[in-house]
């Protein structure tokens, strides 16, 4: 019949078949002459590699005054707690546990400026969390906070406690010794290995008696 479809007869549709399949075995040979190896499977390449450093580069490092000293403040970077350099007064670290304890405060609290926020660094201490006096039969080098210390985030207080360790005026028997604006007693907190590792797991600080 005529403008009637035709069917294509079994031996065409083999000869289509073959080619076909011809083209597809020399587009892999090209693939592989050009040195890309074909696979089937996903290939799991590993991690992507991190852009938090956790480090500042010389050109970063906040710059101090002639009449200031370089402090070790502990931030977080990567879950961890680690260094950075801040500006203090010279006078601070001699002058008590209250002026030190205020000057690292002011430090550890304030948001990382831009050139450490690009490395990774944060911090978990409130803004306002303020320093207070000690009071009467309070262990030596005490000091009393805003908050109660177990108030804070663990976060928060790992940064604290581990920037105060820092610091010989704030170190009594080995600990930082923290109150609070309650009637509770001062406490004694360290500042380990895993409270810099891990300072979210709810394993810090550890708890000292100072009878």
């Amino acid at each position: 019949m005529t403008g009637a479809f035709r069917p294509v007869p079994r031996a065409g549709r083999r000869r289509g078949a073959v080619a076909v399949l011809g083209a597809a075995l020399v587009a892999v040979a090209l693939a592989s002459g050009c040195g890309i190896r074909t696979t089937s499977v996903p290939v799991d390449a590993g991690a992507a590699p991190s852009r938090v450093p956790c480090k500042l580069s010389s050109a970063d490092v906040t710059t101090r005054s002639p009449d200031s000293v370089a402090a070790p403040v502990y931030l977080v970077c990567a879950s961890q707690l680690v260094t950075v350099d801040r500006p203090v007064p010279a006078g601070a670290s001699g002058s008590g546990p209250l002026v030190a304890a205020r000057a690292l405060l002011e430090q550890v609290r304030q948001a990382p400026p831009e050139t450490e926020r690009r490395a990774g660094f944060s911090t978990a201490v409130p803004a306002g969390l303020r320093v207070e006096p000690s009071r009467a039969g309070d262990p030596a080098g005490a000091v009393r906070l805003s908050s109660q210390p177990e108030d804070l985030s663990e976060v928060a207080l790992a940064q604290l406690v581990c920037t105060y360790a820092e610091n010989e005026a704030l170190v009594t028997k080995g600990s930082v010794v923290l109150g609070g604006p309650g009637e509770y007693p001062a406490r004694g907190y360290l500042c380990t290995s895993q409270t810099k590792a891990r300072p979210q797991d709810g394993t810090i600080p550890d708890v000292l008696d100072l009878d």
